[in-house]
Formats: structure tokens, C-alpha cells, sequence
């Protein structure tokens, strides 16, 4: 099965701290690279986590707040600097259009690369991009300023051909593809085997939603239902619920419930306060709603 893993190099608020690095995260799925979100030193990370600069293609910020996209300048200065020569584009709400033009701009002239800005409606849960492996759509999110989450779905696989009933019935290689789209093959004597008898059903498309930042926001449901990983911004513990609320953010709590009731596989909580030495207890106040619940950590790579 292909590899689609979600690496982990910030999951930190608004504050700096020596904890935790500011928002990003970066989609492996078929050797091809998909960020989420850019805050300050996301590059430093990439370094770290040995991820390939000339893999990324696509950047998808969730709103015009500073931890989620001070990155960027440095991030395309240094695509430039390696010689990138294949576009870039970032999905971002309309809002960061003249920050992304302004950094180009100023500081990006005469790149060898064009990076191209595709802006995204964070009022509805709509296709915001797809290419051969992967399906993309924005999730509405309730946040100070417009703000919204991604969904990434994973394109179907044919189904896998059974070899011993191809080479049992000798089955010529032109009509593989055919029987991989779902046709029946019929042999040369005119009897029709069918298709289920050549076939294996493909492993199901999997499926990964990035929720922050937001307050709770049950509206979200039947987007994120049943995803095999949810990540769901947890930035306060229940002791600080009324500035969560003030502040449209989450508890480690909200997000546990709004794992439970979406069904969902696995949840990874993030976006910490700065306020919290230790995560301990957001991590036990999310288990006792959702127990399939871990902390996301700096360096992290999991497997979807």
C-alpha cells in the first residue's frame, strides 16, 4: 500500500515558546508532498525531519494569522535558492492574496519558479484542489477571522488483478486494463468470466482532515465523518474553557467529542497553549471522551 503519512514539524499556538514550533504539517501520500499551513522556522523543521524541499508543490494555509504563515517569505526565498523551476502554488484564504504578492515582490524577483495563489472560500466545504493522488476540500472552521480546514482524500486504486486466474485463463496483457476498470473478459470461445473472479477490491481510499484553528463546531460533522485521522486543534484544558470560548478556540475536550460524534478513526490534538509546561492533562481530559486520542509532538510521522 502506497505510504500517506502526516509529519508533524509544528503544533504550537500563537506564542513562541522553546517547546513547540509554530502551525505546519506535511502530506506524504505517493511520494508527493502537501503542506499545511507554514508558521516561522517551518523550513528549520523540514531540515530536521529530512523532508525534500523539491517534493513540494502545494501549500494550503488555513487564515491570515501569523503562526500559520510567517514561513512563507523564507520558505520561497529558499525554493529559489535551490533552483526550484516547477510552480508553486499556495491555497490560501483571499485575505493573504497581497501578503503572498508583497513577499514575492519584494523580496523574490527574478526567481527561477512562478508561484501562483489560489484562493479559497472558507464559508463552504468545497473542492479547493486534485491531482492524480489526492482530493482536497476546505472545511468551513469558526475562528476570530475567516478560517477554514482541509480535507484530504485519497484517489481510489484500481483493483488488484488476481495473476493465477489471468495466467489460468490466459488472458492476454492488452485486456488488463480493461478487467482493472471493472469489465468482465470474455475468452475466445465466447464464455464471459466475470470480473469479481479476476479481481481483488482495492484497499479503501483513506482520508486525513486538519482542523485548526477553531472553536467548537459541531457543523463540521458530516464533513470529517468517519476520516481514518483527524487532526483537531485542543489549544486550552477544560479549566480554561471561557477563554477558549473567548478567543474561538478549542478545548482538548470539545475536540475529543467532536471526534466521537464524527466517528472517526484517530484523533491527534495540537496548537498548545503556551501556557502548558506539561500536555498531560489535555491528553487525559481528550481520553476520557475519545480514547483513541494521541498528543502531536515535533517530529512526528504517522502513518494513515
Amino acid at each position: 500500500m502506497a505510504d500517506f503519512n502526516v509529519n508533524i514539524l509544528g503544533c504550537g499556538s500563537a506564542l513562541p515558546t522553546t517547546r513547540h514550533a509554530a502551525s505546519s504539517q506535511v502530506i506524504d501520500l505517493r511520494d508527493k508532498l502537501y503542506m499545511i499551513d507554514c508558521g516561522e522556522g517551518t523550513q528549520v523543521q523540514m531540515r530536521r525531519m529530512h523532508i525534500k524541499f523539491a517534493r513540494l508543490n502545494h501549500i494550503f494555509i488555513t487564515h491570515a494569522h501569523g503562526d500559520h504563515c510567517f514561513g512563507i517569505p523564507g520558505l520561497i526565498s529558499t525554493l529559489g535558492m535551490l533552483g526550484r523551476n516547477g510552480d508553486l502554488t499556495i491555497h490560501a484564504p483571499s485575505e493573504l492574496k497581497e501578503y503572498i504578492q508583497t513577499i514575492v515582490k519584494l523580496f523574490c524577483q527574478g526567481m527561477p519558479y512562478f508561484v501562483r495563489f489560489n484562493p479559497v472560500n472558507t464559508n463552504e466545504y468545497s473542492l479547493v484542489m486534485e491531482d492524480r493522488s489526492v482530493s482536497v476540500y476546505s472545511i468551513p472552521l469558526k475562528h476570530r477571522i475567516p478560517c477554514c480546514g482541509y480535507l484530504f482524500v485519497e484517489k481510489q486504486r484500481e483493483p488488484h488483478i488476481i495473476r493465477e486466474m489471468i495466467d489460468f485463463y490466459q488472458i492476454p496483457v492488452r485486456a488488463i486494463q480493461c478487467i482493472k476498470q471493472g469489465a468482465d473478459y470474455v475468452t475466445p470461445e465466447g464464455k464471459t468470466i466475470p470480473n469479481a473472479w479476476l479481481t481483488r477490491p482495492a484497499t479503501p481510499a483513506r482520508r486525513y482532515a486538519y482542523c485548526s484553528d477553531t472553536g467548537y463546531f459541531p457543523k463540521i460533522l458530516p464533513y470529517i465523518h468517519q476520516v481514518d485521522l483527524l487532526y483537531h486543534e485542543a489549544t486550552f484544558a477544560e479549566a480554561d474553557a471561557a477563554r477558549a470560548y473567548e478567543t474561538f478556540h478549542s478545548t482538548a475536550k470539545q475536540a475529543a467529542t467532536i471526534a466521537r460524534d464524527a466517528e472517526v478513526k484517530r484523533l491527534l490534538i495540537g496548537h498548545y497553549s503556551a501556557r502548558y509546561e506539561e500536555l498531560t492533562p489535555l491528553l487525559d481530559e481528550a481520553k476520557s471522551v475519545f480514547p483513541q486520542t494521541c498528543l502531536a509532538q515535533e517530529g512526528m510521522s504517522l502513518s494513515i
